[in-house]
């Protein structure tokens, strides 16, 4: 196995959240995710039994493998992902040195049932702004890159959850909604131990354009204006969403930057403003 077909975990690290990043495949079977059910943030699970059947939907596309220890069952799926067209790596040392590196796992326990093929669904009120833009944005980009999103009637939401097995968000009395001052996307970042430095910085910006407190970071009005003009922009709120997904990659990117370089952003290292 020739190094260049590698990646290390603080490699990976570094290219999670951003919509050009590589699609992270978890091969564990199912006994090796019953022992540890969590996944590396923005995974998906395939069975490598059956990946010569996958595979070439992976053509033209990075792809990382992930597997216990990155060993013969995550290089042999890897190989075939390079055979059928993808440019795949594993992970170095699998999923046993990313959890021994301390790097965010998310548990399978905090999201709803997956449908029959593998995707969380997620239902809230419709016409969104702020939090309900910025919530889909996490989930996609962090916990599930084919998740599915129902915007409803307010009054519908619960019933729809019921149906569909789906899991409500930023609706009151939900899990996945305000906790005190604190918004939904603030209850998702701390529930699916995704508080990176970045995320945190993100997170007080979303709050503040969200609970109408923009003192919070020097970035919520911002947000909140362009939240303000998207919602008028568009009259679907799935255009919306993916217009909206544009803007938070670009917040993030911001986010990623100052939290490596503190100097950059007027909030400190806590994330809160100065």
């Amino acid at each position: 196995m020739s190094a260049h077909t590698l990646i290390s975990p603080d490699e990976l690290a570094g290219l999670i959240g951003f919509p050009n990043g590589p699609i992270l495949i978890d091969v564990r079977p199912d006994e090796e995710f019953s022992a540890d059910p969590r996944f590396i943030p923005g995974s998906i699970r395939r069975d490598h039994a059956s990946v010569a059947e996958w595979a070439n939907a992976c053509a033209g596309r990075s792809a990382v493998v992930i597997s216990r220890r990155g060993r013969k069952l995550g290089q042999g799926v890897a190989a075939w992902l390079r055979h059928a067209g993808a440019a795949a790596e594993t992970l170095e040392g699998g999923h046993e040195a990313w959890a021994k590196a301390g790097l965010p796992l998310i548990p399978e326990s905090k999201l709803p049932p997956r449908d029959a093929q593998g995707r969380t669904v997620w239902v809230t009120r419709s016409r969104p702004k702020v939090d309900r833009i910025a919530c889909p944005w996490l989930i996609r980009r962090f916990v599930d890159p084919n998740a599915v999103f129902l915007f409803v009637a307010a009054a519908e939401v619960a019933a729809v959850a019921d149906y569909y097995g789906a899991a409500p968000f930023d609706v009151e009395e939900a899990f996945w909604g305000h906790r005190g001052d604190r918004c939904t996307f603030d209850a998702l970042v701390e529930e699916l131990l995704l508080e990176t430095d970045a995320l945190r910085r993100l997170a007080v910006i979303v709050r503040g354009a969200d609970t109408g407190r923009p003192d919070l970071a020097p970035e919520s009005a911002g947000l909140l204006a362009a939240s303000l003009g998207l919602s008028r922009l568009y009259s679907d709120d799935l255009e919306q969403l993916e217009a909206g997904m544009a803007l938070y990659d670009a917040f993030y990117h911001w986010a990623r930057a100052a939290a490596e370089a503190p100097q950059l952003s007027p909030l400190g290292q806590s994330g809160k403003a100065q």
